[in-house]
């Protein structure tokens, strides 16, 4: 073997001819091989018409920054693969961690995953994985180059973007596949009590086209509306398609939060449409719901309205290159109560100008 054939050997990603469950970048599979390297850079520039003084977009902890171009999120990340043991390392910098990894020790912020995992059969597909792991919750994650839409939903925004803990994965038939999670909470590397949750995955794939995907999520639970810790229960469902020239995605979730004397809903749809125009060229379009009247995850920053949102976005994106990609989006949001400031007046809505050039590797 020589040293070139060794080196695109090292650095090879594989590449799956089906629908990809994209809200989780824990994507390694069981091929033998050693250590993959890759890379990753999401530079955007916003602007939010409403002009929040602070510069942070209301509500948001992706693409957050109004008004300066900046870094979403970059990484290197390092995996490692062999037939009974695997690992994978991926330090991320951003605007996107600085707001999403804000509660967690100083020395955990930048890992978006960390983990490692054991084959536990030498003949069954069957892994144990612990450390920080991605989460399979709603139909979005971190990684903007993998979804429809540039900027993420509410949805996605307040559902766990990774998980510290186990996970047991396996599959059941050849076209369902079950993971089982004992995590420390609700996105929380720092356990925030003595309790621990559990979760699951569920996904199902009728053929390359389809992919359907069911989550839970039971734990001990702070509410930000009453800190007092209460049992939360959660459960979405999504859907992926991709054929031709159109991909779709819709999600919906519903979770209730129990305290001493009452329990209080909140719960979302959306769906999310692309169309391909020509090879380089696709546009997309978005509708969302989202409501948080009783508090649980959002606390509206205009007083005691209900946070209780519609929202439709329309974006076109162009791919530059193999791995290049620029995409501009437009995004209003229509809320129910005024829970939005524009120059410092509460207001109803709020719209906002996304660009982005994104590459990796």
């Amino acid at each position: 073997m020589n040293k070139l054939t060794f080196v695109f050997q090292l650095l090879s990603v594989h590449i799956y001819a089906q629908v990809v469950n994209t809200p989780t970048i824990d994507s390694t599979d069981n091929v033998a091989r050693k250590i993959v390297v890759e890379g990753y850079v999401d530079s955007y520039y916003a602007y939010n018409f409403n002009e929040p003084a602070n510069r942070d977009q209301p509500y948001l902890v992706s693409m957050a920054r109004h008004n300066e171009f900046n870094i979403n999120l970059a990484y290197i990340g390092l995996k490692y693969s062999a037939s009974r043991v695997r690992a994978r390392v991926v330090p991320g910098f951003g605007t996107y961690v600085n707001a999403n990894y804000s509660r967690e020790d100083a020395s955990l912020r930048n890992l978006i995953e960390a983990n490692a995992g054991v084959r536990l059969f030498k003949n069954h597909n069957v892994w144990l994985d612990a450390g920080i792991l991605s989460s399979p919750y709603a139909n979005e994650g971190p990684i903007s180059k993998d979804h429809l839409a540039y900027t993420r939903s509410l949805a996605a925004e307040n559902v766990p973007y990774y998980l510290a803990g186990a996970k047991l994965s396996m599959p059941l038939t050849d076209k369902l596949n079950v993971n089982l999670f004992v995590v420390n909470g609700w996105q929380q590397i720092r356990d925030e009590n003595s309790n621990k949750s559990f979760g699951s995955q569920l996904e199902f794939r009728p053929n390359k086209t389809w992919l359907l995907n069911w989550n839970t999520f039971v734990g001990k639970e702070n509410a930000l509306k009453d800190s007092t810790a209460g049992r939360r229960y959660f459960s979405d469902f999504f859907l992926t398609y991709d054929k031709d020239r159109i991909s779709l995605t819709s999600c919906i979730y519903y979770g209730i939060q129990k305290n001493e004397q009452d329990s209080f809903a909140w719960w979302q749809g959306n769906i999310i449409t692309q169309i391909v125009v020509t090879k380089q060229l696709s546009t997309t379009i978005r509708f969302e719901y989202f409501d948080d009247s009783h508090g649980i995850l959002v606390l509206p920053i205009t007083g005691n309205n209900h946070f209780e949102t519609f929202g439709v976005s329309l974006g076109a994106n162009l791919k530059v290159d193999q791995n290049i990609l620029f995409r501009v989006e437009g995004r209003q949001l229509i809320a129910k109560d005024p829970i939005f400031l524009d120059n410092n007046s509460p207001t109803k809505s709020s719209f906002a100008l996304t660009g982005s050039l994104c590459a990796w590797f």
